[in-house]
């Protein structure tokens, strides 16, 4: 499942303009975690490596990044990796 905006349950998020605004893998970029174009993008790509996420697996990841996801994790590379470990160990 390609995760969308609307799929999202979170209400706090700011958005982009741009169209695809966050494309390829995660990078040393900043991540900020109110920001609904690079939640979904992290989700997306964690699917993308999962194989088939369920919606709910979805806002599983969503939850977690927003109440669990440490200071620490600056970066989308640094953000994701500690998603596989914490939300879905399995990948």
């Amino acid at each position: 499942m390609h995760f969308q905006k609307q799929d999202l349950s979170g209400t706090h998020y700011t958005w982009n303009n741009e169209q695809p605004a966050f494309t390829g893998q995660p990078s040393r970029r900043r991540f900020d975690k109110n920001n609904g174009d690079q939640v979904l993008y992290l989700i997306n790509f964690y699917a993308s490596l999962a194989g088939r996420v369920s919606l709910l697996e979805g806002r599983i990841i969503e939850q977690t990044i927003t109440r669990d996801l440490p200071d620490a994790a600056k970066s989308e590379v640094s953000a994701f990796n500690w998603i596989r470990r914490s939300a879905f160990p399995t990948l």
